[in-house]
């Protein structure tokens, strides 16, 4: 890997040993093979004991990792004949938010994804993955245009928020935002939601109202990132890790809370490891989640969609008042 964690330092270490003895085979001609294979085989299990292990804030880490694939990535890999579309038709383009018509494993649906962005250049092109107001009305145009023609919506969600500058509050951030959640709530195909990194805030909400909500197995979805949180109730952003545990936001604490229907695995290791095998997984997870909501009505899922979040509400509120 390129870039780790310090929690990942041990599987980093090991997996230097087994390139320098690989390396040390060619150069000095000497068979270290069973040497190789005893390193893998340990390899192997310690990746399993770090990655089962994992804190909350470990987790956050692990959703932000720097070589986790992004919605570009899972696009070229599970997509075909995509084709971009740009601009809200009010102000400019947002790069924050890719979307356009593609086909998937033969389907025609339109996919909108959040980007973050790899290397200086492009996290400011991307704002780091941060929406502003045109964005979330471009991904409105899309969604409708894609309901007019009865094609599938697939998003891909992966934002720490929306963009709390005073730009985008200038030019109506949070009515964009409810508005996006409004006509979700009214799109009369199969809408699924899959969050590949991030799931924070508003900003992630405001393109997953779906009919299926998915989490990969190592993102992370809250009402607030771990550090506001921390600066909101103990006032030191630095209490991010107490927060995180509080907060309740990987995937199988969001799962048992009704929020999400399904957790899509990673390869062993996590996504970063493996964006060939992490996107095989979550394709097919959409096939089949894809495959069930074909056969609804339009009116059948608009109601299940309402009702399904409704549902959300009160259960989330006997839980915790439990």
């Amino acid at each position: 890997m390129d870039a780790y964690y310090e929690f990942e330092r041990p599987i980093t270490s090991l997996e230097k040993k087994i390139s320098d003895l690989r390396e040390m085979s060619v150069q000095e001609k000497m068979d270290f093979s069973s040497e190789i294979v005893a390193l893998e085989k340990k390899l192997e299990q310690l990746i399993d004991e770090v990655y089962t292990n994992l804190s909350p804030w470990q987790r956050v880490q692990l959703s932000r990792h720097p070589q986790r694939p992004y919605a570009e990535d899972y696009i070229n890999l599970l997509f075909s004949e995509f084709q971009e579309l740009h601009g809200d038709r009010k102000f400019r383009d947002d790069a924050a938010i890719i979307g356009g018509l593609a086909r998937f494993r033969g389907q025609p649906v339109l996919v909108i994804g959040q980007q973050k962005g790899r290397g200086t250049k492009e996290k400011m092109k991307r704002n780091f993955g941060m929406v502003k107001p045109e964005g979330y009305r471009k991904a409105i145009r899309l969604m409708e245009m894609a309901a007019r023609f009865s094609i599938p919506v697939i998003t891909l969600v992966d934002t720490p928020g929306a963009y709390p500058g005073i730009d985008a509050e200038e030019r109506g951030q949070s009515e964009a935002i409810a508005d996006s959640i409004m006509r979700m709530f009214g799109l009369a195909v199969p809408v699924i939601a899959i969050v590949i990194g991030e799931g924070g805030s508003g900003g992630a909400l405001a393109v997953a109202v779906a009919d299926k909500v998915l989490m990969q197995e190592f993102s992370t979805y809250s009402v607030i990132s771990p550090e506001s949180c921390a600066s909101i109730l103990w006032s030191d952003s630095t209490m991010c890790e107490q927060a995180a545990k509080v907060l309740k936001l990987s995937a199988p604490e969001v799962k048992a809370l009704g929020v999400i229907d399904d957790i899509v695995r990673e390869p062993q290791g996590g996504a970063h490891r493996d964006h060939a095998a992490a996107a095989v997984l979550l394709g097919d997870n959409i096939q089949k989640h894809l495959e069930a909501l074909l056969q609804k009505s339009g009116d059948e899922l608009v109601k299940s969609r309402t009702a399904r979040f409704r549902r959300i509400g009160s259960e989330t509120i006997v839980s915790v008042s439990l």
